[in-house]
């Protein structure tokens, strides 16, 4: 049984608008119904896998959880991190979780945000992987390149693979330009770097202690002293506050001289960028892709997405351009330019703008809500409540909210008073009043949110009592 280590962080800059940091790209349908998250756990599911370990923020706990539960996937574990180390330290804390009940165990550790089409082939390739990773060597997976890629680092090879049959590793190489891109893909010795893994629990931790000591005793004893939380466990900040901010190349496997790499050509990408988007999705002919709410007239190599269902985006004689319209902000660049998205985050967060780092549907463990207009004095949201889910009881000391329901059945209280609301139906909450809306059936209950006052923010809030422990 191999474990699945999913990394469920990032800060969602390079496919802007639709990424952001409060709501990053894995958790996105971007490519087909289920998000990249739900994709990569299914593909690493199955009779040889056992239950997955996620590995994510304190923000995104409820949206993995939910997210798995739509899929039919029941976690292992999902560890909370107290801040982002980048990859080494979340992938040192897994292994000492694995460990604890298996040092030999098999782990695979995989960015959950990737694109492989064909799953079955994956698993193949992490079955031949399997042999190397069992007798102690710390296993990679190389991408066979399709073109002189300049976003991705690169793995050199001891000697031209042959078939999908594993190869020393010489060394890792750093992104390259366009000219160092173009020779490595022509002499066959290259491979893309994954950032996808395969190794014994009690290996990686044996090179974590010969490469990268100083990471042992601060993630070891916020593991150690790690407090379950509903169903989470939380890794303990102050010692993982002393772990260094590094990735798993740089600390171990850049250093590591028993290293192994399966060559996978069945297709990967890790969408690091619109371009990737656009090629994913299957250009026609004109090198057009289109999302169901865009329309392209005499494009070529255009990408045009709206993640509007009520704004139809249209293009007229775009050549390479990628257009991306979100109810709160619209992307149009040059589709050669598209690592540079994250330079338009940097802007914006410069000028305070809501829209560098907040997704426009704040996602909750009860579910979601969206403003639709806002105003000086009021503001309108439209809010989902998962069936049997509940929100907290709570007060507003600047505001009071009208609430009419327009799909599904919200129980409501208010201060002693308990009643059922059913569609069409409204009810009046004035300020400072104990309140709380639950579903208590069994499909989503959306409700239209109104709320009148002097002050508007989310931190005008008094919880009383909650389900999910929030302050």
């Amino acid at each position: 049984m191999i474990t699945p280590v999913l990394l469920c962080g990032g800060s969602g800059t390079r496919l802007w608008p639709l990424s952001r940091k409060s709501y990053p790209k894995q958790f996105a349908a971007i490519l087909g119904e289920e998000t990249l998250f739900q994709a990569s756990a299914r593909r690493l599911s199955g009779p040889k896998f056992a239950a997955p370990i996620a590995v994510t923020a304190s923000d995104f706990r409820f949206i993995v959880t939910e997210q798995l539960h739509e899929i039919g996937i029941d976690p292992g574990a999902i560890l909370i991190e107290p801040e982002g180390r980048n990859t080494a330290p979340a992938i040192l804390a897994a292994a000492f979780h694995v460990a604890a009940n298996d040092p030999a165990a098999l782990m695979l550790v995989a960015p959950s945000d990737h694109v492989v089409p064909d799953a079955d082939a994956f698993r193949k390739a992490v079955e031949i992987g399997s042999g190397p990773a069992q007798n102690g060597q710390l296993v990679t997976f190389g991408i066979t390149p399709t073109h002189p890629e300049t976003g991705y680092g690169y793995l050199e090879l001891a000697s031209i693979p042959e078939g999908d049959a594993p190869v020393s590793l010489t060394r890792f190489v750093e992104k390259p330009d366009t000219e160092r891109a173009t020779a490595m893909v022509a002499d066959g010795r290259h491979l893309w770097n994954s950032g996808i893994f395969l190794f014994r629990a009690s290996d990686i931790i044996a090179a974590f202690e010969a490469h990268a000591p100083s990471l042992i005793a601060p993630v070891r004893a916020a593991c150690e002293m790690a407090l379950p939380d509903l169903g989470f466990l939380r890794l303990a900040p102050e010692p993982w506050a002393k772990a260094e901010e590094i990735s798993i190349d740089y600390a171990v496997m850049e250093r590591a001289d028993n290293l192994s790499v399966v060559p996978f050509q069945a297709g990967w990408s890790d969408l690091g960028g619109w371009d990737a988007v656009w090629r994913e999705t299957g250009p026609d002919a004109d090198g057009v892709a289109v999302s169901a709410g865009a329309t392209a007239i005499e494009c070529r190599d255009t990408l045009l997405r709206s993640e509007v269902e009520t704004l139809e985006l249209v293009g007229i004689g775009l050549d390479n351009i990628v257009a991306v319209a979100m109810p709160d902000a619209v992307l149009v660049a040059d589709k050669s330019r598209a690592q540079d998205v994250k330079e338009a985050v940097v802007a914006l967060k410069a000028k305070q703008a809501l829209q560098a780092t907040t997704f426009p549907k704040d996602h909750r463990p009860w579910g979601w809500f969206e403003s639709l207009v806002i105003g000086q004095r009021f503001q309108v949201k439209r809010i989902h409540v998962h069936p049997g889910a509940a929100l907290s009881l709570q007060s507003h000391h600047h505001r009071s909210e009208h609430w009419i329901v327009v799909e599904g059945t919200a129980k409501v209280t208010i201060n002693d008073d308990v009643k059922l609301v059913s569609e069409n139906q409204s009810v009046y909450i004035p300020l400072g009043a104990k309140h709380r809306m639950e579903n208590p059936g069994k499909v989503p209950m959306v409700l239209i949110e109104v709320q009148t006052g002097s002050y508007l923010g989310e931190d005008d809030i008094i919880r009383y009592e909650d389900v999910y422990a929030r302050g």
